[in-house]
This record gives C-alpha cells, structure tokens and sequence, in this order.
C-alpha cells in the first residue's frame, strides 16, 4: 500500500510535498477550497518544480469553480513541469462550496465536465456549452510545447453513494473516499467493488485511496491531547459543520453520528444558529474547515468524537488499522497534514516505512 498526504493548499506547500517526497510518500494532493485556502493550481506549480517524483494531484477539484477548458488547460500546464505526475481527482463539491452557502452540484454536471476535460486532454475536438450556446473547442497549438498532452493525468472520483459509485465505475476512474474508521472503510469499499463488477470491469482495475486525518499518540497521550486536538481535531470538527449545515440550511448530511456524540453535536449545533451575519450562518460554521478548530469548538470536540471519527492512535495500533485498510484492498492512504502542524509528516513518514 502507498502513502500520500493532503493538505489544506498553501501557496509555497512545495516544502511540505518536498519532505514529503524525501519520506517515500507516493502523491500530494492539493485542496481546491478557495475561500478557505490558497489556490490549488499555484501551489502545485511550485510544486512540480521542486519535487522530482512524487505524484501531484487535485484532492479535490471542484468543476463550479473554474470552466473545464481552464482546468484542462491547467492539468496540461502542470504536466509539462512534471511529466507524468498529475492527477486529475475531482468531486462534486464539500467544503469549497458550503463555504459560500451550496451544496453539491449535480452528478450529471460533474460528468459532462469530465467529459470536457478528458477530451482535450486527450487533443480530442469536442463540443462543450458556454453561456447557453454549444460550441466546438480543442487545444490549438499542443504542437508548441507549451502544454503537455501526451503524458497520461489520471482520473480520480470522490464518491460516497451508490450514484457517484457508478459513475466511477462507468468512468474506470480511480476512487477517493474520505471516513474516520476502518469499519467504515471496509463497507465503503464493498460497495465500491459492488458498483465496479456491476459495470463489468476487473477488480484488479480498481485503483483505491483513502482519506484521513489523525494523530499519532505517544503511549498515554490522551484523544484529546494539544497535539490530537490540533491534527485530528479538525476532522471531528466535520461532523459539527454538517449537523449545523443540516439544521441551518437544509443541506445533507452524509456523516455518521457516533452515539457518543450526540450531546456534543446538539450543543454545537444550538450554538452555531447564533451566527452572524444570520442570512450567512454557513461563513462562521465553515471558517476553519479542516484546518484548525475555532476557540469556540473546543468545548464540542471532544477526546470520544476524535477517537471514532479520526484515525488517532499509538503508533502501532494505527500500523493495524492500515494493515486492515490494505488488506481489505485499499492502494493508498492519504493522511492530511494540518497547517501548522507540518512536524506530524516525521511520525506518519515512520509508519509509511513499515509498509514499505
């Protein structure tokens, strides 16, 4: 099994992929969070010049922000400073778009987006819509060097329904999930499988990456550590954002509720529904999103919530839990390194040796 890291993008993460690369960690991807984070296609630049082998990726891009020609032309930008090593991972949008108030955009829409930026990247004339109106587009001038579109960029799909299963397994996409817990994991993947022979392809086919966020405890240390509060804590945090999503708007909410937790996540709930402005509740509760925890969180994440929802544990329980991902038939974990906390990379690059 391989190794990756996400990040929560910053304009110069090159030093965080750079020791990254040094460690053995096969891919990086990059947020594509614009009102949380930096943009995702500057910092993965500087990236392809300052790394030699590791793989770049978006983790995940979402297709309302940026027209598919312009993602395309990126990728193949990209792709000329590191031939070979970028990864197109795609959703239909968490946290890039709650954080301005919207939900997912449709299946169907993220599917046509594909469409477009896999056919120029494949220097494929095709027809796309802009502004209401069908009109043809290709790359002009590939022949120029100034973009690369002979280096394959793999496809990637964040998927967690039975729909968006499918729809990379149509694509024989690769197949990001993002859970707390190897239970979870397992299912997910199950289905997953499911979805994939379903289309009639071969599970040897299937490329599958895990997402986590986590801390790696010294023997003692407690769930709800300074350290597990600020590696892991954001991820607990997720649950919070969603039941407040949930009750403030209407929106999904897809996240398990750990029985633990209920008291904890009704109270962050009551408190997020004082948010200001009151028509933009959704700017405070995202604020933080996967990066730290608010002051005003502390109280709701609690040592249960970062135990169940979080992969946070010593280090050899955690070199279990992985063993368990790997053989249930996950390719790569991808553990988020959270800002401030780039030292983290040292304890999960030990454990990523043990599966070397």
């Amino acid at each position: 099994m391989e190794f990756g890291i996400a990040m929560a993008t910053a304009a110069d993460a090159w030093k965080l992929v750079q020791r990254a690369e040094a460690l053995g960690f096969s891919s990086a991807w990059f947020y594509d969070t614009q009102m949380l984070s930096a943009d995702c296609f500057v910092a993965m630049g500087a990236a392809a010049v300052k790394t030699e082998r590791i793989r770049l990726g978006t983790g995940v891009l979402i297709p309302s922000n940026r027209i598919a020609p312009v993602t395309a032309n990126a990728l193949a930008s990209l792709n000329q400073l590191a031939p070979g090593r970028i990864d197109f991972g795609v959703g239909t949008g968490f946290t890039g778009r709650r954080a301005m108030g919207l939900g997912a955009m449709k299946l169907a829409d993220m599917e046509d987006y594909i469409r477009v930026v896999r056919g120029l990247l494949n220097d494929e004339m095709l027809e796309a819509e802009f502004e209401g109106q069908r009109r043809k587009i290709k790359f002009l001038n590939p022949e120029l060097g100034l973009i690369n579109t002979r280096d394959a960029i793999p496809l990637h799909v964040s998927a967690y329904g039975p729909k968006s299963r499918a729809l990379v397994a149509k694509l024989g996409a690769g197949w990001l999930n993002f859970v707390g817990d190897v239970d979870t994991a397992v299912t997910s993947l199950a289905g997953m499988r499911q979805s994939w022979t379903d289309a009639g392809r071969t599970l040897d086919d299937l490329s599958a990456t895990e997402f986590a966020l986590g801390c790696v405890l010294a023997d003692g240390e407690p769930f709800d550590s300074p350290r597990a509060l600020a590696q892991a804590g954001p991820r607990a945090a997720v649950v919070l954002h969603r039941a407040a999503d949930e009750a403030i708007a209407g929106l999904p909410n897809s996240s398990g509720l750990p029985a633990a937790a209920a008291e904890a996540v009704a109270g962050y709930v009551a408190h997020a529904m004082n948010y200001q402005p009151a028509d933009a509740k959704y700017l405070e509760n995202h604020r933080g999103h996967l990066m730290f925890l608010k002051a005003e969180e502390r109280q709701f994440v609690t040592a249960e919530l970062i135990r169940d929802t979080s992969f946070t544990a010593t280090e050899g329980e955690l070199k279990n839990r992985l063993g368990d991902l790997r053989d249930a038939g996950y390719d790569q974990f991808t553990i988020q390194i959270v800002p401030g906390q780039e030292d983290a990379i040292e304890d999960w690059g030990r454990i990523r040796q043990a599966f070397a």
